[in-house]
């Protein structure tokens, strides 16, 4: 109750008759004692003040569902019309708005209806972390065709130039500064609205072509944390899901090769490549596994959409990369520190089912989206779930021969993958012929069950080698 009054003694001292030419504090701090000094009176000071206790109320969605269309159109007064560049007062109406519209779903088609948004594609450029971020709400429960505001408010330059500029102060920063907290948090916004407009709205993809080489270029510039997977580098991420030239309506056919002349230069063809590699082998060591799942799934599709479109010479390098290699195989697969292991490891995770499904996806590409190819890069025992969930027929008949079990001349277990030169010997004493006869006859029953269940073609080995006369008649 007592914040419901507070916000309602708030707006009734922020009339609509603000006088505009005294709101301007000429970006000084209203709480200056000398801020008299900067011809506001007494009553623009006291709103200003108003304003800053206002967005302090707004914390709650109870305290934001309070703003009724007129409420909001006061704020906006204060937002978009009684304001010069960068005063107090403009700053602080904007962060009402903004968390207005965070806090209280419903009033964002209000704000929209009443033609904010276009007030606000206006600011983009000179208040871009505020407006990116109400811009950004707004792609979220309304009816608001952004089409308009790319047409009319060059919403599309706008963004581009953002961007752009947050690429200019690479690399003169050194590698140990980083960007300022206040830089992030722009560059974040702009981001994000830049992968939900591409998103809802790929018709106006080709717009943003020109700003994937400086969304690389930060992203090769950036200094990773220990925590690599957080902003920018998630927003720089989502933003090349929807920028990557994947073949689409939105591409002209003309227009596929520079973008990938972007992500692949004849420089160092691969760069991109391993800048991504180094995040995911950094995060997938750093985060505990149920927290992966919405933090490392788009590095993955990420990085499946990147080999789709590679040349063959970076598909090979990206295989050498992300698949195990014959060095591994000196113990079952999954079982180093590699990273190749811990995606092993993730494609079975229990906890993580969209990431499982999608490390599953990009092992299964990287394997030529061959099932024989698959199971002998990583084994029956991480493909086969993949393969039956995927209605994809496994290996069989000849399949079954050296393609599988043989790797560099030598035989491998196809079921874990491990060297069989390798495999640990068991030393202990030989199992008697009771014992034998009660494991062939434990295997007969385990055989007809799975063949039973029509999941894959099963030979029960008792049955072959009894039509194979391998069985001795005893008395």
């Amino acid at each position: 109750m007592a914040k419901t009054q507070e916000i309602s003694r708030c707006l009734e001292i922020l009339g609509p008759d603000t006088e505009k030419k005294n709101l301007s504090s000429k970006g000084k701090n209203f709480s200056d004692p000398g801020m008299k000094k900067w011809n506001l009176t007494e009553q623009s000071i006291a709103r200003l003040e108003t304003l800053s206790l206002l967005k302090s109320q707004i914390t709650t969605t109870e305290s934001a569902a309070l703003f009724d269309s007129n409420d909001i159109k006061t704020i906006c007064y204060y937002a978009f019309e009684g304001f010069d560049a960068h005063c107090e007062a403009s700053e602080l109406a904007l962060k009402c708005l903004a968390n207005i519209l965070l806090l209280e779903p419903k009033a964002r088609q209000i704000f929209a209806n009443d033609g904010h948004a276009r007030q606000t594609a206006s600011r983009l450029r000179t208040d871009e972390l505020l407006c990116s971020r109400i811009l950004f709400l707004l792609t979220y429960d309304t009816v608001y065709n952004f089409d308009d505001l790319f047409k009319n408010k060059s919403l599309a330059e706008s963004i581009r130039e953002n961007v752009a500029a947050h690429a200019s102060k690479f690399p003169s920063k050194s590698q140990s500064e980083g960007l300022q907290p206040m830089e992030v948090q722009a560059l974040s916004e702009t981001l994000k609205l830049l992968f939900n407009l591409t998103t809802y709205y790929p018709h106006h993809i080709p717009e943003f072509i020109d700003t994937l080489p400086n969304v690389l270029h930060i992203l090769l510039e950036v200094p990773l944390k220990a925590l690599a997977l957080q902003p920018p580098v998630t927003w720089l991420i989502n933003a090349l899901l929807n920028l990557n030239g994947e073949t689409t309506s939105a591409f002209p056919s003309s227009s596929s090769s520079p973008l990938l002349s972007h992500i692949y230069p004849a420089s160092d063809p691969n760069i991109h490549i391993d800048r991504l590699t180094i995040i995911l082998s950094s995060t997938v060591r750093t985060i505990k596994e149920e927290q992966l799942e919405t933090t490392l799934t788009p590095l993955i599709t990420l990085l499946r959409r990147l080999y789709e479109l590679a040349p063959a010479p970076i598909k090979s390098h990206m295989q050498s990369t992300l698949l195990p290699s014959d060095d591994e195989r000196a113990q079952p697969l999954g079982k180093s520190d590699s990273l190749p292991s811990y995606l092993l490891r993730l494609s079975t995770s229990p906890v993580a089912q969209q990431l499982r499904e999608g490390v599953s996806s990009l092992l299964f590409e990287l394997s030529s989206k061959n099932a024989t190819t698959f199971v002998r890069n990583v084994g029956y025992g991480f493909a086969a779930g993949f393969l039956m969930t995927h209605n994809l027929p496994m290996p069989s008949g000849e399949d079954l021969g050296e393609k599988i079990t043989i790797v560099g001349g030598r035989e491998i277990n196809p079921i874990t993958g491990q060297m069989k030169d390798m495999e640990p010997r068991d030393n202990g004493p030989e199992m008697t012929d009771e014992e034998k006869e009660r494991e062939a006859e434990r295997l007969f029953v385990l055989f007809e069950r799975l063949k039973a269940t029509g999941v894959m073609e099963v030979v029960n080995p008792v049955e072959q080698a009894a039509r194979e006369g391998r069985f001795e008649e005893v008395e």
